[in-house]
């Protein structure tokens, strides 16, 4: 048994990336190994801090680091990805493109990222969200350097806002520490605590470093309903004028919808530092969806689970959805949220 031992442990120390895996799962686990003994990877473990020293990038090879192999922009992917799966979105996907690769891009940019993202629900804020994670990470939304935070379950309580706030920054300041490249999603700002979102104002600001911390490489993305009612004004305006909404520009809403959200006291922005400090860099408005893109939505669907386009289904899906206004029925008043759902209906 013994000669089998060293013979296992030679091999596992020609091979340092194996050696650190065995050694790391022996140290997490705490189990007893066979046909290695207890003694062996005790012995295994204690060496792994001088392996880890001749070997510097090893444990990066087999766990997520923030290095480069696992953090990286994958421009080419994001944007096919935007053209080919965000659907009536000309703004968001234009806006998002430039503005995110070329703040990745940017070696030496002078402050976070910060996009908000407003629209109806159903649009595609949340993909697009995912989207940029997932052509930005090795894994995704499942990187550790991903962090997602929901209004109403992450802040339920208005009488918590303090605690909040001290939790806030001090799981922004820890992760950014951690990783200078994070990304932190605020999902359903408008049901966030007024003078909440506050509290991280000093990370999103042009200071080089705070407490020897440099937030300038950080991501942060709100999502949020607030805006709606502007956005869709401006787009149904445009179908009663016969314009295409393609013709829709950033100045037609960006303003308007920054001075609506700052006004509105269920944004989660209202009269926010963040705004009147112009601190939020792009207001990305997302457009209310068409029935041509419900369309687009469930044939998608259908595609990403290897079903072949069947246009009665498709027919059936798009109408049960619910359409407005009532009269001339042009915008879907949930966009492609429940799509999933009505589509298992019929499968």
């Amino acid at each position: 048994m013994g000669a089998k031992n060293s013979e296992i442990a030679m091999r596992l120390h020609q091979r340092p990336a194996l050696y650190i895996a065995f050694a790391l799962s022996c140290v997490s686990t705490g189990n007893a190994i066979e046909p290695i003994s207890t003694s062996i990877a005790v012995g295994m473990a204690a060496a792994l801090t001088g392996l880890l020293a001749i070997y510097p990038n090893m444990l990066c090879s087999i766990h997520e680091c923030c290095q480069e192999e696992w953090i990286a922009m994958n421009s080419t992917g994001l944007k096919e990805t935007l053209e080919g799966k965000l659907f009536g979105q000309h703004l968001a996907t234009q806006v998002i493109l430039k503005a995110v690769t070329g703040f990745v891009n940017n070696k030496k940019p002078k402050k976070p990222l910060v996009l908000s993202l407003h629209g109806w629900t159903g649009t595609g804020k949340n993909l697009v969200s995912q989207m940029i994670a997932e052509h930005l990470y090795r894994k995704g939304m499942k990187s550790g350097f991903v962090h997602q935070f929901v209004s109403t379950a992450h802040f339920p309580h208005a009488d918590h806002i303090d605690s909040y706030k001290d939790q806030l920054q001090q799981w922004v300041r820890g992760n950014v520490s951690s990783c200078a490249r994070s990304l932190f999603i605020f999902d359903e700002m408008d049901k966030m605590h007024p003078g909440l979102i506050d509290s991280i104002k000093p990370f999103l600001d042009y200071y080089e470093t705070m407490d020897g911390v440099s937030y300038r490489q950080a991501i942060f993305i709100f999502l949020s309903n607030a805006g709606g009612e502007k956005i869709t004004k401006v787009a149904l305006d445009f179908w009663n004028e016969g314009k295409k909404r393609e013709e829709i520009q950033l100045k037609d809403l960006e303003t308007a919808v920054s001075l609506e959200v700052f006004n509105n006291k269920k944004s989660g922005f209202w009269h926010t530092s963040l705004i009147d400090k112009n601190l939020v860099d792009f207001f990305v408005p997302f457009l209310p969806l068409e029935i041509k893109h419900v369309r687009m939505c469930v044939k998608e669907e259908l595609k990403s689970r290897n079903k072949k386009p069947d246009e009665d289904i498709v027919n059936a899906v798009v109408e049960e959805m619910t359409y407005f206004p009532k009269d001339e029925k042009i915008f879907s008043d949930k966009g492609c949220k429940t799509v999933e759902k009505k589509l298992d209906y019929h499968l």
